[in-house]
């Protein structure tokens, strides 16, 4: 997490929130504070493209999935879609 910069305004560090986890983080969100954008990490994998080549409806799915967990900040101004 260190590492890892938001690829839209190049803010760190992120924020993780960590849904589900065996050896590895399977499930999660990693959040920019400075934009409000979220990335999903689905199948270990972090999912951090920008706005245009996300998928909406994979994006969606994962925020109706998770919705129990999900921080404020990405329900009510998360970008690029909220719940």
């Amino acid at each position: 997490m260190e590492i890892l910069a938001c690829p839209i305004c190049k803010h760190y560090p992120l924020q993780l929130y960590v849904f589900e986890e065996k050896k590895e983080i399977v499930e999660g969100l990693i959040v920019c504070t400075s934009c409000k954008r979220w990335y999903p990490i689905i199948d270990e994998i972090p999912h951090m493209l920008p706005d245009e080549l996300r998928n909406k409806e994979e994006d969606l799915a994962f925020l109706r999935k998770w919705k129990d967990k999900l921080p404020e900040e990405v329900v009510k101004e998360g970008k690029p879609y909220t719940v």
